[in-house]
This record gives C-alpha cells, structure tokens and sequence, in this order.
C-alpha cells in the first residue's frame, strides 16, 4: 500500500518521535512553539494505517503575500532515509504542502555523509596546505548519506550550501562525541576523559580543585535560574559581538520542551564562591543530547567554569544512556588564519569527530515566487 501524507496530531507525533532512539529536537511539537513567527504543523508518512515517518513543518509566509509560505523540515523528516525509493516518500509530502500554499520545500536530511576524527581535524588545522574540511580525506564516507544526495539531486532538489557551512537554516557540519564504542558498548567516563585533549583534561581538574560547582535546573520553579543564565548571556553576546535573543525565547522553549518530557531542556549552572562563572542548556531527545546555548563570565576565567558546565552535560548524557553529546555546528574551515577556526579547536580539545551532513535542499513548487523569495533573501543578505 502507497504512502500517504496527513495531518497529525501532537500526540500522535509524540508517540512517534518517543519510538525513534535519535530524532532532532527541531523536529518536535514544541519547536513549533518556541519559533512563534512561524506557523508549525505536524504531519504523518501512514502506511496501512500506522504511521510511519513525521515531520515537523514550519511554514514561513512571503513578505505582502501571506497566503504563500516557504515548508521548512529543519533537520528532517524523520523518516526512513534507507529506503531505496525516496520519491515514494517526498512525492506524496510535496502534494501534500503545494495543496496548502506551500512555493517551496526546505528539508534537512539528518543522514551524515563523512566523519574526521579529532587527530584529523587536528593535524588540518596545523598543515598550512590545509583550508577546509573537504581537503581532507575523511575517517569515515557513508554509503547512504551518498545514495541520499544522489537521489535528492536527481528528484529535482537544490542543496543550499553557504560557503561556511551556516546559512539561514541549520548548520551542514556539526562537532559531536560519540558515547558507544564501535561494539555498541556504552563508553565510561574514562573513555570520554582519555578522548580529550590534555588542555580539556586540565582544565576540568582546575575548575574541580577551584571549587567550581554546577547545579542543574529543569523548569518549574527555575525562572531565577533561567534569568541569571539570560543576564550573563547577554553579556556574554556584548563580549563576543553577537545579537542575543530576549529572555521571553528561553522561557518558551523551556515551557514548551519540559512539557513534552522533563529532560528535555535542562539548564547547568556553574558556581565559584558565589559568583555565576558559566551557564549552558542541554537539550534531549531519546538517546540524542546537545550543547543548545552557552553563556560564560569574564571575569573569573581561570577557574574554567565553561569547561565544568561541559563536563557536567557529558556526564548527564552517559548517564542517561546516550549515543551521541552533540555540539552542534561548525564552519568547515580549518585555516588558521580564519576567525572561526577557533570554535572548531575548542571543540576538537573534546575528542570526538566532525560531522559533516547531508545539508539542506530545496523543491520549488510554484517557480515564480521561488524564485522571488530567493532573490528576496540573498539580498537581505
């Protein structure tokens, strides 16, 4: 029996999401919550009356014509990316969204295509002849996440894919470390310590023999905790030259997050004599758990409450059984000289291995606004 594409309830697709043992948190009910400018729905691949792939679709409206909309999958669907016939599943999804006033389609595939290990990244970094991640040979290529591409490309999308590996979605390349070893067998805290670098290893001794201290909040009675994260991430946004987002998005997202399951948002808070030195959020999905926002004093640095925040997450997740501590996206240079290099060397001083995913790719359904909108945002830049 052919797939066919509906309308879902949150329930049903919560039921869904809880069956999968990794599905992005930007593929949950509460994501459609947290991203108030857009309208969210939730929508079911049904096979026989069984659902059997879900999505979280984010409709973005064109400027002066509010009918029509961009349908943004970020880091989805959720389905099954292994099946040898992927029109089968994206066919019925784009009937589906062009019916409603979708123009276009915007899905990001979460299927890896290649890994470098953190000696590898490394030694890129070190070798002048080196600029990018692609310059090197990866540790690992996935078949599937080739077979994925192919297939995309020969349907009729268009991989969207900023020079910097960020554009207006989600990030191609991430930094992650893997808590199960090649077997399967779930890793120690050992394993994971002796995977760092000897800088990381320092400095999480330092921040315990300085008396660091790191406690946990989850929602509920946190808003005192949630605003001092927000105070410090605000000046840490001031320090670091970014634009911060307003403390009404954290509590929404912690609102709508720790309604659907109480581990879903938790915030670390780290502590020396008093004083806030570091905050972070870690977010989980099933056996998936990601380094979501970080905040961190200047003053008082040396005590390396961002390390104990870190080290407090990373034990969080092996302890709850998880496969995979993600720490989201990075740029694939590994010039020196580039400005951004620095995220990927803290990163790397985990241990750990560069992700580099399948990206995100478009489907125009009605060519003329397509084409509007995307003239429209490469000019707001």
């Amino acid at each position: 029996m052919s797939l066919v594409v509906r309308a879902i309830s949150p329930e049903e697709h919560l039921a869904f999401v809880a069956s999968r043992r990794s599905v992005s948190f930007l593929q949950t009910p509460a994501w459609a919550k947290v991203k108030t400018e857009w309208r969210g729905e939730s929508l079911g691949w049904v096979r026989d009356g069984e659902i059997v792939g879900a999505a979280l679709v984010l409709h973005r409206p064109v400027p002066k014509l509010k009918r029509f909309t961009l349908a943004y999958l970020p880091e989805g669907p959720v389905l099954d990316w292994s099946a040898g016939d992927l029109q089968a599943w994206l066919a019925p999804l784009a009937a589906y969204l062009r019916k409603r006033g979708a123009f276009g389609i915007r899905i990001g595939p979460p299927v890896p295509t290649a890994t470098w290990d953190a000696a590898q990244v490394k030694a890129g970094i070190a070798d002048e002849s080196v600029r990018r991640l692609a310059d090197v040979p990866p540790a690992t290529r996935s078949p599937e996440g080739a077979r994925v591409v192919s297939s995309l490309r020969s349907l009729g999308w268009r991989l969207q894919s900023p020079e910097d590996g960020f554009g207006a979605g989600q990030p191609q390349y991430v930094y992650t470390i893997p808590l199960r070893h090649a077997d399967g067998t779930a890793k120690t805290e050992d394993d994971v310590l002796k995977g760092m670098n000897q800088l990381w290893r320092r400095n999480i001794k330092k921040a315990d023999k300085e008396g660091v201290e790191v406690t946990v909040s989850s929602g509920g009675d946190g808003a005192a905790e949630l605003k001092a994260f927000h105070d410090l991430y605000v000046h840490t946004a001031e320090r670091d030259h970014f634009t911060p987002r307003p403390l009404r998005y954290f509590e929404v997202m912690r609102e709508a997050m720790t309604a659907e399951a109480p581990e879903r948002f938790r915030l670390f808070l780290a502590r020396h004599e008093g004083d806030l030195v570091a905050a972070t959020i870690l977010v989980r999905v099933g056996a998936h758990a990601w380094y979501s926002y970080g905040a961190s004093s200047t003053e008082k640095r040396e005590v390396r409450g961002s390390n104990a925040c870190q080290w407090a997450m990373i034990r969080t997740a092996l302890a709850e059984g998880c496969d995979v501590y993600d720490l989201r996206g990075i740029t694939p240079t590994l010039d020196a000289e580039d400005s951004h290099v620095g995220l990927i060397q803290f990163k790397v001083g985990t241990g750990g291995e560069a992700v580099q995913y399948a990206g995100e790719w478009d489907l125009p359904l009605i060519a003329p606004l397509y084409k509007a909108f995307d003239l429209y945002m490469k000019r707001r830049g």
